[in-house]
């Protein structure tokens, strides 16, 4: 794989997940957080199963324990995004989620012990400011729902660079599905500790379980590992702004919503930004 197909499966990736929180917002009503994530990730790892069973066969250590590593950091990246999405707006969950746009090629400056450069920030920055200008319509206050969102920034970072890392050790198609599996296994576990488990028990609770399944987990995270082999971390983070964006165009295609100019400014910034960040890395 190319680097710029991977960038279009990873785009493809962000856009599949940018659908989840219009649909775990709906599941929250009749289902405990726990036992929401423990349902749909079981599915999708049985879904995926039963597609890669043959390539499941031959996995290795290394597969597995990356699988199991990145599953830890997912978990509490959805824990605490759902969460957040029961607590606080989703506008206000996608805009701080998306901070890690400019966290990850920060915290990577660290890792190498080097300033990142301007030219690395500034698409970074332009393409956050038009993620404000796309979700905070409105007045945003700062309560648990906000910190919890930040802590989702936090993590998720921390977990687009260690797929940057794993994926090129490892079968990274392998790793994202065991990664699904963990994911499953932990929020079951938390599920009989701190919920009442259950099993969707109507055609609505089932039918979003599914979409969150299929369309979010079996493709929105087990190919982000594929994609981020050959896609550098701070390319990657860039791509969070097709979250919010592929929303937005959700809500005025389907709910008939008005964009709005603060919408299309969103929209025209955040295109900007990754475009400035793919010369960036032409030249790089």
């Amino acid at each position: 794989m190319n680097k710029r197909a991977a960038e279009l499966l990873l785009a493809g990736v962000i856009i599949a997940r940018s659908t989840s929180l219009l649909f775990t917002k709906s599941g929250l009503s009749t289902i405990g957080v726990f036992n929401l994530l423990g349902v749909r990730f079981c599915l999708a790892f049985l879904i995926l199963c039963l597609i890669f069973f043959k390539k499941i066969i031959r996995t290795t250590k290394k597969d597995f324990l990356s699988g199991l590593a990145l599953g830890a950091i997912y978990t509490v990246v959805m824990i605490a995004e759902t969460f957040a999405v029961r607590e606080t707006t989703t506008s206000n969950v996608s805009f701080l989620e998306n901070t890690a746009i400019v966290i990850v090629p920060i915290a990577e400056a660290l890792l190498i012990k080097k300033l990142p450069s301007a030219k690395q920030l500034f698409p970074a920055a332009i393409t956050l400011i038009g993620v404000g200008f796309m979700t905070l319509r409105g007045a945003m206050g700062f309560g648990f729902g906000e910190l919890l969102c930040m802590v989702t920034a936090l993590t998720y970072a921390c977990a687009i660079i260690m797929t940057d890392r794993l994926s090129r050790r490892c079968d990274p198609l392998l790793a994202g599905i065991f990664q699904v599996c963990f994911m499953g296994v932990f929020t079951v576990i938390a599920t009989f500790i701190f919920e009442t488990p259950r099993m969707p028990n109507s055609s609505t609770e089932w039918g979003i379980i599914l979409m969150l399944a299929l369309v979010c987990s079996c493709f929105g995270f087990t190919l982000q590992p594929v994609a981020q082999k050959y896609v550098p971390s701070t390319r990657a983070s860039q791509f969070c702004a097709l979250n919010p964006l592929t929303a937005t165009i959700l809500s005025v295609l389907v709910m008939k919503e008005p964009l709005g100019l603060g919408g299309a400014i969103g929209a025209a910034l955040i295109l900007i930004g990754i475009l400035m960040q793919t010369k960036v890395s032409q030249k790089a």
